[in-house]
């Protein structure tokens, strides 16, 4: 059960890095007007300061939901061993 539990988190984890990288997409296209800079597009020239603004953005909230989903994770494991116990 132990192996499903880190499972479901990864599962999690993956889920919100999606939603995370669909946020971060949708604020910076509307706070700056334009698309995300990805390296992708080129019609559109993109700034070193743009590029590396939105990278310390992206990678900031990444690691928050990498944080988040661990720690979410650890607490279901320790749950499920308390409850182990009980039983």
């Amino acid at each position: 059960m132990n192996i499903l539990i880190k499972l479901l988190g990864t599962g999690i984890s993956l889920l919100a890095g999606f939603a995370g990288t669909k946020l971060v997409d949708t604020m910076w296209e509307k706070s700056t007007g334009n698309k995300p800079p990805k390296g992708q597009e080129d019609d559109v020239p993109t700034t070193l300061r743009s590029a590396l603004t939105f990278a310390l953005i992206s990678a900031s909230v990444s690691a928050i939901i990498q944080v988040l989903a661990n720690r979410g994770t650890q607490r279901a494991i320790t749950r499920f061993a308390k409850t182990q116990d009980i039983v």
